[in-house]
């Protein structure tokens, strides 16, 4: 996305500078039109595609970004590789529509309005490392909030992604936005974010969290990173789901937090051994299971049980495993999901 002149053939306009989007945003504020915004890194699925139905149901228009944000990746991770896949990504939204919500008349039809595609020299005026040592600029971290779960792992990656979604909403402006599940703790940093920073393009109550979308046969949390999973890695992937999903019966049975944990890790034993003798010899490495307060990211004691949970503060039982070279991560709520995500 070097130039207008790389870009593929598009029925929705493209913006790749802020100048040019937001003389499109302003006109939106002139009109009295409401934005919904979808913020991606591309390589679309059909997790990505039930954000921007969501907000297409709900908004006059519907923007959705497409940029691989290096400050979110470590210098060990797979800023190169990572899928870019714009060209079918615009053929996706392309064919993207759903039934006007005031009228019955078949031909109105609401469909996606802009892709906000910038550079990285648009989005990162001061240029951009993955060696935070290296970084200069103005960088986003909410304090407190990103060392447990995903970012004990990755103990950078709250910080870029709080700095490039500030950025979006700066450029944005929208009216309500849409993150998914799956990234639950990102979800809910950056709602937090909103509140703490004063936004209103979004503000907090117009952050909307939606259910993970998942393949239909197995439960597989649809991903991006999917697209790296050979079909015998392919075939051990939903072990994480499998787990998480065989540690919320324990909990909901009665098992305290440490026996529900046990009850996950040994699943992922059990196909680890499986798929170290078989399915084409994956590796497979757990890397964390653990349940975390909603509210304040907080491990959990190990002897807790259900019926000691405060239940305003529904619990995030979540995950992490390497599938060969592949690492997945998904999460279920345990408690009054309803407090959490938008059903």
């Amino acid at each position: 996305m070097s130039s207008a002149q790389d870009l593929p053939p598009s029925g929705i306009p493209i913006f790749t500078t802020l100048a040019a989007y937001r003389e499109w945003r302003h006109r939106a504020f002139r009109e009295g039109k409401s934005v919904g915004f979808v913020a991606t890194m591309g390589a679309l699925h059909e997790g990505h595609l039930s954000l921007v139905k969501r907000s297409l149901q709900s908004n006059d228009l519907t923007v959705l970004s497409i940029f691989v944000n290096p400050a979110q990746f470590a210098p060990h991770e797979d800023l190169a590789t990572y899928p870019r896949t714009l060209p079918h990504d615009l053929e996706l939204l392309n064919a993207l529509s759903l039934p006007h919500p005031t009228t019955e008349d078949p031909a109105r039809v609401r469909k996606p309005s802009a892709v906000f595609a910038p550079t990285v020299l648009e989005m990162y005026p001061s240029g951009i490392t993955q060696d935070v040592a290296e970084q200069k600029g103005t960088f986003v971290e909410v304090k407190g909030y990103g060392h447990q779960m995903e970012g004990r792992s990755r103990p950078t990656f709250f910080r870029g992604v709080a700095t490039v979604v500030t950025k979006l909403f700066n450029a944005i402006q929208p009216d309500h936005t849409y993150f998914g599940q799956k990234d639950i703790q990102q979800a809910l940093l950056l709602k937090r974010m909103v509140k703490d920073l004063l936004m209103a393009y979004p503000s907090p109550d117009r952050l909307h969290i939606v259910p993970t979308m998942r393949d239909p046969t197995d439960g597989l949390a649809l991903s991006s990173r999917n697209a790296y999973l050979s079909p015998s890695d392919r075939r051990v992937a939903p072990t994480l789901y499998a787990a998480l999903n065989a540690a919320k019966s324990a909990w909901e049975s009665g098992a305290s937090k440490d026996e529900s944990i046990r009850t996950a890790v040994d699943v992922v034993e059990k196909a680890r051994q499986e798929a170290k003798s078989g399915y084409g010899e994956v590796d497979v490495q757990l890397d964390y299971v653990e349940m975390n307060d909603s509210d304040t990211f907080e491990v959990l004691e190990g002897g807790l049980k259900s019926t000691d949970v405060n239940p305003a503060h529904p619990v995030i039982l979540s995950g992490a495993m390497w599938v060969g070279r592949t690492r997945l991560i998904d999460n279920v709520l345990l408690g009054d999901v309803g407090k959490v995500i938008e059903l």
